[in-house]
């Protein structure tokens, strides 16, 4: 028996979301069945229910069907009936438009198939491409080719025949090296040199050890070391293009190894999914507290982080993500941590009363940490806390206001809270709303910036700086660096164009606002 959890964790988005659980994740699939909305509605205990014939509303009688026979999910395409689902006690997932129905159906059925034989499926093999590369590299160079990681594990290797040598057959057979032969190859200098840079590494042969001639070659992000592709010479000599194509392999293999360093657990990320789904609105608090080890009835709280430069941005966003979630779950055992549009995002859920000290701190020490050990600036920005795990959207969004607030502000710190810039994101917030709202503006200021434009962009500006040092003529001129009454004469100049009264409050305030727009 295995559980939603479990085949959602194996599924996994873009094939397929959970909209909503109302009995959380935990609940028990003991079936996948396909049920046609133009045949009779009957759904098991335990069924997950593939609705084929039918999209998004149109699905509601086949959810209310699997709800009544006790179904444990509902999987539709174009899922919008979070609330007959809720209703019908049945969790309800999305399955993406392109989605292959078998495809789903397959991938599901091996989950409770191999869960029924007492096991439970594999998340699948995120090296799955290194062999099919491996044996890419081995064709081009004529050699028997093994891929490792930096702990001189065995990630993939080529076909082979009688001619592997005792150092290859020992790493596969042990899934790394024999420490004998890698001391040798220590104190010969040879990793030394493959964690320097590209290039390629000659090994001679050792008949003595039983060891065949090789080359190497290092695997790097930037300069930080990945891992290393060997080819061991087999019966025929290596082609003449060998080095050649094993440099590129290097090259090639980067990204991959990055991406297998980088890709979580199918747990790991379907936790990480809930979190998302959660912070963006798309999935109530109740479908997922338990699953989290949350109380929704109490305070919560979200941390937001962004990476700024960096050579390797993917995978030192991995590492940042793993520091914070060290430090997050030493502080609330139930936080969680995600990655959303290349921000990492942490929630605080339960947090106590008069926490914002202790946050505050976390977060320091969180950027502190992340500049001294990924030696990369790392900006972190506090949401607002929310009284209920619901309203976790508003605190995220709170995040990215002040996040948004620092990098247009210039912000000195790393960590800035929503009553630190607080004027700044009303500010934006102000303005945004302006902007969207051609129809609420003053069409004098309108014409003024299309004047202004027309005839050497003067009068705007020497308006702002003038509003901005509260009528103070010479305050103005010295930011604008012109003479005092060349700043009178541009003021005065812009109200005959525009008709603005700027002796009266609630026009320089209009002003000032449009004006920046």
């Amino acid at each position: 028996m295995t559980s939603l959890r479990h085949v959602l964790a194996t599924l996994g988005e873009p094939l397929v979301e959970v909209v909503v659980a109302p009995h959380g994740l935990g609940v028990d699939v003991t079936d996948v069945v396909i049920l046609d909305p133009e045949d009779p509605l009957e759904a098991s205990p335990g069924d997950l229910v593939l609705v084929i014939g039918a999209r998004g509303r149109a699905a509601a009688p086949a959810i209310r069907a699997a709800g009544r026979g006790g179904a444990a999910a509902v999987a539709v395409k174009g899922a919008t009936g979070a609330d007959v689902a809720a209703d019908a006690g049945v969790a309800l997932l999305t399955v993406g438009a392109e989605a292959r129905w078998e495809q789903v159906e397959s991938l599901a059925r091996g989950v409770v198939e191999a869960a029924r034989a007492g096991g439970e499926a594999a998340g699948g093999e995120v090296l799955g491409d290194l062999f099919a590369l491996a044996q890419t590299v081995a064709t081009l160079t004529g050699g028997l080719v093994s891929i490792e990681d930096t702990a001189n594990r065995v990630l993939a290797y080529s076909r082979a025949g009688d001619e592997v040598d005792e150092l290859r057959r020992l790493s596969i057979l042990g899934r790394e090296g024999p420490e004998r032969y890698l001391a040798m190859l220590r104190e010969w200098g040879v990793y030394q040199r493959l964690r320097a840079g590209e290039g390629i590494v000659r090994i001679d042969e050792r008949p003595e050890l039983g060891i065949r001639r090789r080359i190497a070659a290092g695997i790097h992000a930037g300069k930080q070391p990945l891992g290393t592709i060997w080819v061991q010479e087999g019966a025929q000599p290596l082609t003449e293009s060998a080095e050649t194509a094993l440099l590129g392999a290097s090259r090639t293999l980067a990204p991959q190894l990055i991406r297998a360093r980088t890709l979580p657990s199918p747990e790991l990320r379907l936790r990480e999914d809930l979190l998302a789904s959660l912070l963006e609105g798309r999935l109530d608090a109740e479908s997922v507290a338990d699953d989290i080890g949350a109380d929704p009835a109490r305070p919560a709280q979200v941390l937001a982080f962004s990476l700024e430069r960096s050579d390797n941005r993917q995978l030192r966003r991995a590492e940042l993500v793993h520091l914070i979630a060290v430090h997050t779950a030493a502080y609330r055992r139930s936080a969680l941590v995600s990655v959303i549009g290349g921000r990492v995002y942490a929630l605080l859920p339960d947090l106590p009363e008069h926490s914002d000290a202790a946050v505050l701190a976390l977060a320091r020490e969180i950027a502190a940490t992340a500049r001294r050990h990924l030696d990369v600036p790392v900006r972190a920005a506090l949401g607002g806390v929310v009284p209920r795990l619901s309203e976790a959207a508003a605190s995220r969004g709170d995040a990215d206001r002040v996040l948004a607030a620092m990098t247009r502000g210039h912000w000195a710190a790393d960590v800035a809270s929503l009553a630190d810039v607080r004027a700044e994101v009303l500010l934006s917030e102000v303005l945004a709303f302006l902007g969207a709202q051609p129809r609420i503006r003053d069409p004098r200021l309108t014409t003024l910036a299309e004047h202004d434009t027309e005839h050497g962009g003067i009068l705007v500006p020497a308006v702002l700086a003038w509003l901005n040092a509260f009528g103070d003529v010479r305050a103005a001129a010295r930011v604008l660096n012109i003479h005092p009454n060349t700043v009178r004469y541009r003021v005065r100049r812009a109200a005959e164009v525009s008709g603005v009264d700027f002796d009266d409050p609630a026009q320089r305030l209009l002003t000032q606002l449009q004006l920046r727009l």
